[in-house]
C-alpha cells in the first residue's frame, strides 16, 4: 500500500484507490465534488477534494479571549466568518451572536423546559429557531415561534407561518383560530 501523499502527487488521471487499485474518479455529491472509487459500489473508498480548514483574517490585538487571555482573530471557517481565539486548538474560545430579541420576547423551549428558543441561521442562510440548550436539547422550529398553547391538544407553543397560527407540536399542527 502506499500513502496518501504519494497517492495523491501522481498525475490526476493515474491516481488509483488504496483499497483495490483501480483508478479514481472526480463524483459529485451533495457537499460539492469528491474523489470516488471506480469500482463502486464493489469498493467504496472516497476522498474529499478540498478540505475545510479555518483561516484567519484579522488579528484583533485590542481583544483579549476571556477563557485565556490570547488575542481573539477574526476568523473565516467553514460556515462564513467568527471570532475566536489565536491559540486554537488549546483554546476553543468563539464569541457567539446572540438574537437582538429582548429577553422580554425570549420564549422557553416547550421541550425541556429549561433552556429558551433563540433565532438562529444555518449554513445556507436560513433562519430557523431552536433551545439554546443544544446539544442536552434539540427542539427546533422552522416557522416563527409565538408565545399561546394549542386549542387541539394544549402543546405549550405556536408557530406562525404565513401570518396564520399552527400548533408547534410535530404530532399536531393544527391550526388555530384567529384571536
Amino acid at each position: 500500500m502506499t500513502d496518501d501523499s504519494a497517492l495523491f502527487a501522481l498525475p490526476q488521471q493515474q491516481q488509483l484507490c488504496p483499497l483495490c487499485q483501480q483508478p479514481l474518479v472526480i463524483k459529485s455529491g451533495k457537499n460539492g465534488p469528491f474523489l470516488g472509487c471506480s469500482a463502486y459500489p464493489a469498493c467504496n473508498y472516497i476522498k474529499a477534494l478540498h478540505q475545510h480548514e479555518t483561516s484567519i483574517v484579522k488579528v484583533l490585538d485590542s481583544e483579549a479571549c476571556p477563557q485565556c487571555g490570547n488575542a481573539l482573530a477574526v476568523k473565516n471557517g467553514r460556515y462564513g466568518m467568527f471570532i475566536g481565539c489565536t491559540d486554537y486548538p488549546r483554546c476553543n474560545f468563539v464569541v457567539h451572536e446572540h438574537s437582538e430579541q429582548p429577553d422580554a420576547e425570549r420564549l422557553a423551549c416547550p421541550k425541556c423546559k429549561q433552556g429558551q428558543l433563540t433565532e438562529r441561521v444555518n449554513k445556507f442562510g436560513k433562519v430557523f429557531w431552536g433551545c439554546d440548550s443544544y446539544p442536552k436539547c434539540k427542539f427546533l422550529l422552522n416557522d416563527k415561534p409565538v408565545a399561546g398553547s394549542c386549542m387541539v391538544c394544549g402543546f405549550g407553543l405556536l408557530m406562525e407561518k404565513k401570518g396564520v397560527l399552527y400548533c408547534a407540536d410535530k404530532k399536531c399542527g393544527e391550526k388555530q383560530p384567529a384571536a
